[in-house]
């Protein structure tokens, strides 16, 4: 369940919480008469069913309450009440299959931000990557994956495309377009120190042949950017965060990125291009296949319940 708490002013108390008396999924429902300062007026809280929290939440916006007031969500790990049980069981839909479509808005618009944190971790993905083709080790390509930070922003690409946030698109959009090409250039950076110090010369490339596949581009490129694209967006949507581990020692988009460079500065082009493939292909993969699966909720949610209206916030 979800634990909602709405600040409004007084004389929508009652609006709110006849709405929330008169919704399914709804428990434990307290009213504080004038415990907000900031903006000033009630709180009002509840506990909702994770499948019912779309349609708590529309109508709430409804009532010009997160105009006027303010409404706040989080995961309640356990809740030990029948009332709770019940509520669970009238509201329509499973929990699992539910997408709670400002929480995954709230979630990917910070992921997306172009920022000094999200440019260390791609940065420091790739140099692991750089390493890891350099020593042969699947093990340090493998770290690569699971370090870099590029699921959020294709996550919220996708968010956007469904939900028609074009500023979320654009956000980003720019996220990955700056982050990438600086991250390669720090890697052959560090790659052009490492070969003039002697760490490794320009047969480091050939010699690793078990790492052929992060610069051999193909049909299972595609399919796999596909498949961890759904599993990542549906982890997204059902809380399921363990999952996302997976998704990112599926795709080889930093691997890439780092093979690219090393590959550039070691002077070996027929690796360089298929490696700019490469990352390109599991880019528009993954998204295109998070976005379908968006959709997907969105009509199943669409022909099972009532519609909400687009977010604007």
């Amino acid at each position: 369940m979800l634990h909602l708490r709405v600040i409004c002013p007084p004389e929508r108390s009652d609006d709110v919480l006849r709405l929330l008396d008169e919704q399914p999924g709804v428990a434990h429902l307290v009213r504080l008469p004038g415990a907000a300062l900031r903006p000033a007026g009630d709180m009002v809280e509840a506990d909702v069913a994770r499948e019912a929290a779309d349609e708590t939440i529309a109508a709430l916006c409804g009532l010009g309450v997160d105009r006027d007031g303010g409404i706040t969500l989080e995961q309640i790990d356990t809740a030990l009440s029948d009332s709770a049980d019940r509520a669970e069981e009238q509201a329509p839909g499973d929990a699992a299959d539910a997408v709670v479509w400002e929480e995954l808005l709230a979630r990917t618009g910070e992921e997306s931000r172009l920022n000094g944190t999200f440019l260390a971790f791609l940065s420091i993905a790739c140099l692991l990557a750089a390493v890891g083709v350099i020593t042969g080790s699947t093990v340090t390509i493998v770290g690569a994956m699971v370090v870099g930070p590029e699921f959020g922003p294709l996550a919220a690409i996708a968010v956007g495309l469904v939900r028609r946030r074009w500023d979320l698109v654009r956000r980003a959009a720019l996220a990955l377009a700056v982050g990438f090409p600086l991250a390669m250039v720090l890697t052959a950076v560090g790659t052009v120190a490492g070969n003039a110090v002697g760490l490794f010369d320009t047969s480091a490339l050939t010699e690793n042949h078990e790492l052929d596949f992060v610069y051999d581009v193909g049909p299972w490129s595609l399919i796999v950017a596909v498949l961890a694209g759904a599993a990542g967006m549906l982890s997204m949507t059902s809380a399921k965060s363990a999952a996302l581990v997976g998704v990112f020692i599926s795709v080889t988009t930093v691997p890439a990125a780092g093979y690219a460079s090393v590959a550039l500065i070691l002077g070996h082009w027929g690796r360089f291009g298929p490696s700019l493939g490469q990352l390109a292909v599991n880019l528009l993969g993954i998204v295109a296949a998070a976005t379908v699966v968006l959709l997907l909720h969105r009509r199943h949610h669409a022909r099972n319940g009532p519609g909400r209206p687009l977010s604007k916030g």
